[in-house]
């Protein structure tokens, strides 16, 4: 009998093998102190916004389009980024990724990212959506070094209907393997399936009466006990539903859960814990991607 994880990479596998619906490729290097593109492929329906920079800190950010609007089912999406020793990228989406019904095969995504010596990259998607009858698959592999450091963000919420009601979807997998110096630190598998009456949610992750899911992962040498203390800090404010946990990884990096009703107050939250992180380490202001 076949594991989850092995039914997953077969999916991935047999997925990738098609034709890419969209292909994005970007390598970041550092000139003069600030982050440019060495090199930039796209095609189908994938594209990135000319880069800006939104500080002096020599930081550059990129926000990935897609054209067609949302995900359908059989589509392939594969994304693959390179941040060279010392640069730093900020890798947004210009809005929501939407995924509709998938009838036959479900939407996937492979992304891989690899990161430098004293690389960074600052991952911070809009919130993907998924509507009713919707099957959607992420794979997302990040080779790092040592002294690295990865900030990457997820917002899982449901697609609604004109007059409100909330659909329930097939299937959301989500998972994210992340190497440091070529040995595996973390293997982060979240596996989200509406149930047809009953709970919310069944599966890998059970969300109980809760509709929202939003994650953080931090990879950096710097994090510590000391620093989960003050995200909880900072945070707690900012989780009236109180449901938000934070764990150490075993290694330099932390993983953030927060479950809610609702896309703005998780949103509030992890941009909150990527603000305490960039002025810390980086000494950067607030971060403000308002894109509208």
């Amino acid at each position: 009998m076949s594991t989850e994880a092995e039914l997953h990479t077969a999916g991935s596998l047999a997925a990738a093998s098609a034709r890419p619906t969209g292909e994005l490729r970007l390598e970041i290097g550092l000139r003069g102190g600030r982050g440019i593109a060495t090199s930039q492929f796209h095609q189908g329906a994938l594209r990135v916004i000319r880069p800006h920079y939104l500080d002096e800190s020599g930081q550059v950010c990129y926000v990935v389009v897609n054209p067609g609007g949302g995900y359908l089912g059989g589509d392939v999406y594969e994304l693959d980024v390179d941040v060279a020793a010392g640069a730093r990228l900020l890798l947004t989406t210009q809005s929501a990724t939407k995924v509709y019904r998938t009838p036959g095969s479900h939407a996937f995504q492979q992304t891989r990212i690899r990161l430098g010596p004293g690389a960074s990259l600052e991952y911070l998607p809009d919130q993907l959506i998924a509507y009713r009858e919707a099957s959607y698959r992420q794979h997302t592999v990040v080779e790092l070094d040592a002294q690295a450091s990865l900030v990457m963000a997820e917002i899982v919420t449901p697609g609604w209907s004109p007059d409100g009601t909330l659909f329930r979807y097939d299937e959301v997998r989500l998972r994210s393997d992340v190497y440091v110096d070529g040995e595996l630190l973390a293997l982060d598998n979240l596996l989200i399936r509406p149930a047809q009456a009953g709970s919310p949610v069944t599966g890998m992750v059970f969300l109980e009466d809760y509709t929202h899911l939003g994650s953080l992962m931090v990879v950096d040498r710097r994090v510590n006990a000391a620093l989960v203390d003050e995200l909880y800090e900072v945070l707690g404010p900012l989780d009236p539903e109180g449901q938000l946990g934070i764990s150490l990884l075993d290694g330099p990096g932390l993983v953030l859960r927060a479950l809610s009703g609702s896309t703005d107050t998780l949103n509030a939250l992890l941009l909150a814990a990527v603000d305490l992180l960039r002025g810390r380490w980086f000494g950067q202001t607030g971060l403000d991607l308002r894109k509208y």
